[in-house]
């Protein structure tokens, strides 16, 4: 969630409402600096609000309970006894987050969860986890089963001596405690092994060979000089209609790489909850975004890293916990609770400052007080860069950019972007202003004013800070920060970058796996704001932890702008959609697909395809009204847009029950059902219809689960022929579903088709992606595996 919780967003709408006219205006009217004076005065006359925002915290509490940690420890061994082994593994690592640090209890969730990762296959991440509960004191009488597990790894891994030193020193300590009955298992397992062993030693598996060209060419890169993580191939442009924005300074061919970019700040969004088990819980058994993915680089948990001090951030690393410790998180960690109720443009803006640091922060803000006109407004302190004075210029006239005209991803640069405190409605500017104040007043409550200016010596950063009672009046410091944190807030609405990635959905144990784009985190990217927005873009954004790549989606000819599509594509949405999308970031796009949409007659390819048709006789139902009425004029038929919209409501819940029918495994009930709502969908729904290509896709994943691959090709080809139509041949939309057919024909072994299907994704894949992709390399691994195959089962299939 970007802005505060509802209820927070309802006080201060009251508030605002209830203020004498006068101080609204002179709020609306307010430079940031002094809005942050106001709200200030008016947070410290209205106690009850800050007592109301701290009963709100209550409801995302971030604190450990141990209490808490026991019953995720009893449910993990539950879904551990069912052989559920996803589920246990991330109950395991809730119950790690909220012990506390140095408790004997600590190790034995590690020791526990190493089990589950020994049973998925993950060895090495098993091994780590069994150091981890040695290290925090696993019980000595529970030792031999976690010993014989870390050798069950060491062998599986091929590690025959190391497994062969755990063996001894196993048997040594079963010998001096005795053959009691608990070892009596462990002990035939641990002959199993020793048989295991001997038989590895005996014939030791051959090396494996190394398949050329598996990685990719390297990519071709050479940097600009004038913008850090630009191509050469770019030049950074000013002018008051577009403002900064990126254009070719060469032709450009699809596929190639632009930007790469590090975020300057990145934050994860809690994202929707995934359901571990059924049934109401006293604790929260989901999976959220949070669970998944590490606090600090956006890696894929598999055995997370918990915090010490609170159970919300959790790391894939001790090294990524200790870096977020030291750069940010020393600050935020006892505040995660107020963070998560502001909203995550105020957890950004915190982040922001934190990472800047408090010189570079009050060194723009005083700047930014000398000349606060021209960072809202940089056309009138800059002129195009055609009109420069000199031929060495460059674009030392550009907003953003240092003494020497280069514009880095620096604080500097995000500094810099427009917050458009003029465009902003008031209540929200009003909103904005209280809860950047509300929390600086809790940074300064609990003692963390010092953090925050950077004034603590490494020493300090682990002892917790008592909260004292909150001062009457932030610190001029304080005030600062507030102004920056404001400022910051205001940017993100029209500068916020989401962090996609693509999520499995489902158990993701299937032959094919289904995925679907989630965001992750909202960031700061500087450069990566330089681009402007259409809704027809010629390039194509992918991200890498928290690295954004921009790659040309088709040719770009030298002197074209470089456009990039901020959400509202035109294969998607209408026009009058679109528009009012972009209304946020106080712009009117005048891209050649809205030009071409709002001239009169021209009806948008959206509103065509997916249209109702006739009940009767399958015509195009057509009317701009409430009332819709066949196109075939031999047929009178008329019917209620509400109606009809109704029963593709209808229908959706539908598709939802039958794809949750999948996930329970069920999947000829699956079946039926997607068959009859593909019935019902005929007699309403355009055949070119995005749900009629939806319904065969999950067609198609249900026969794949089945194994039954020539029907789940047959579908899933049906499904490719809508998605080209909607978003075109060669768009990452029609990439990933051929990535999906390719996986279909492989596991069928149709050879020749396979081989065909994967040369067309890998064509399409590697412009949107990369060559060094995971998606590209494995089409190359399935191309290998199937080249290599006799040529007389080729020329069969």
């Amino acid at each position: 969630m970007a802005l505060p919780v509802a209820e927070w967003q309802g006080r201060t709408a009251r508030l605002w409402a209830a203020l004498e006219p006068a101080l609204r205006e002179r709020l609306e009217a307010a430079s940031l600096q002094d809005a942050v004076r106001l709200g200030c005065d008016l947070l410290r006359s209205k106690e009850e609000e800050e007592a109301a925002l701290v009963q709100l915290c209550h409801r995302a509490p971030t604190d450990k309970r141990p209490e808490a940690a026991s019953w995720y420890r009893e449910q993990g061994n539950r879904e551990f006894k069912r052989g559920r082994y996803q589920a246990a593994l991330r109950l395991y690592s809730k119950a790690a987050s909220h012990e506390l640090p140095g408790s004997p209890e600590v190790s034995v969730c590690f020791a526990n969860r190493s089990a589950a990762l020994l049973h998925l296959g993950y060895f090495e991440v098993c091994l780590e986890d069994i150091a981890r509960a040695e290290s925090h004191g696993y019980p000595d009488r529970l030792l031999p089963k976690v010993l014989l597990r870390k050798a069950e790894c060491l062998l599986c891994l091929g590690r025959l001596q190391d497994a062969q030193d755990i063996l001894r020193v196993l048997e040594s300590k079963i010998a001096l405690d005795g053959v009691m009955t608990p070892h009596l298992t462990r002990l035939k397992r641990l002959s199993q092994l020793k048989v295991k062993l001997g038989e590895k030693e005996r014939c030791p598996e051959p090396a494996g060979e190394a398949h050329g060209g598996t990685q990719g060419e390297p990519e071709i890169w050479e940097e600009n000089n004038r913008i850090s993580g630009a191509s050469s191939s770019l030049s950074l442009s000013f002018d008051a209609e577009r403002g900064r924005h990126l254009v070719a300074s060469q032709d450009i061919v699809p596929g190639q790489r632009l930007v790469k970019e590090e975020a300057f700040v990145s934050v994860l969004c809690p994202g929707e909850s995934l359901p571990l088990q059924e049934g109401d819980t006293a604790w929260d058994t989901r999976a959220t975004n949070a669970d998944l993915y590490c606090h600090r680089c956006l890696r894929q948990l598999l055995a997370s890293v918990p915090c010490q001090g609170c159970s919300y951030a959790k790391y894939c690393s001790q090294d990524c916990a200790a870096r977020a410790w030291q750069q940010y998180h020393r600050t935020e960690c006892s505040l995660g609770a107020l963070l998560l109720t502001l909203g995550v443009f105020c957890h950004v803006a915190l982040r922001t400052v934190l990472l800047a640091g408090f010189a570079e922060v009050s060194r723009l803000v005083a700047g930014s007080h000398c000349g606060d006109k021209n960072l809202q407004s940089p056309e009138a302190s800059c002129k195009p860069l055609s009109e420069a004075a000199g031929a060495g210029a460059g674009s030392r006239g550009v907003p953003g950019c240092d003494s020497s005209g280069r514009y880095q991803s620096s604080y500097q640069a995000l500094f810099h972007l427009l917050p458009h405190t003029e465009q902003h409605s008031p209540e929200h500017k009003f909103l904005c202003t209280l809860s950047v104040v509300a929390l600086c007043k809790q940074l300064q409550a609990a003692g963390l004013e010092a953090a925050v200016l950077s004034q603590e010596s490494p020493q300090q950063w682990s002892k917790p800070k008592t909260c004292e009672k909150t001062s009457a009046e932030l610190s001029p410091e304080l005030k600062t920060v507030a102004e920056a944190m404001l400022r910051h807030v205001l940017q993100l609405q029209c500068n916020a970058q989401a962090i996609t990635v693509m999520q499995e959905l489902g158990p993701g144990d299937g032959a094919v796996v289904d995925k679907k784009p989630v965001r992750l985190a909202t960031a700061f990217f500087p450069v990566l704001s330089l681009l402007n927005h259409s809704c027809c873009p010629n390039t194509s954004v992918s991200f890498s932890g928290t690295a954004a790549t921009v790659r040309a989606a088709q040719p770009i000819s030298s002197g074209q702008e470089v456009l990039h599509c901020y959400g509202p594509h035109w294969c998607r949405m209408r026009v009058a959609e679109r528009q009012q999308l972009l209304s946020q970031y106080f712009f009117e796009c005048h891209c050649p697909a809205c030009l071409q949409e709002l001239e009169s007659g021209v009806k948008s390819v959206v509103s065509i395809r997916n249209s109702f048709c006739c009940p009767k006789c399958q015509a195009p139902m057509q009317g701009e009204e409430d009332t819709l009425c066949c196109s075939n004029e031999a047929c009178a038929t008329s019917a209620s847009r509400d109606h009809l919209s109704g029963r593709l409501q209808d229908l959706q819940q539908q598709i939802k029950k039958a794809l949750d029918l999948l996930r329970v495994r069920k999947a000829d009930q699956a079946i039926k059902m997607l068959l009859k709502c593909q019935m019902d969908a005929g007699t309403f729904l355009s055949p070119e219809h995005l749900l009629m290509g939806e319904m065969e896709d999950h067609l198609a994943q249900v026969y794949a689960t089945l194994g039954k691959w020539e029907k789940a090709a047959r579908h899933l080809k049906k499904s490719i022929e809508i998605v080209e139509m909607h978003h075109g041949p060669s768009s990452v939309e029609t990439g990933q579903e051929l990535f999906k057919l390719a996986q279909i024909l492989f596991n069928g072994f149709a050879v020749s088709e396979a081989l065909s299907t994967i040369q067309r994704a890998e064509g399409i894949l590697s412009v949107h992606f990369g060559p060094q992709s995971a998606q590209i390399q494995e089409l190359q691994e399935m191309k290998a595996c199937l080249s290599e195959l006799p040529r007389n089962i080729l020329q069969r299939t």
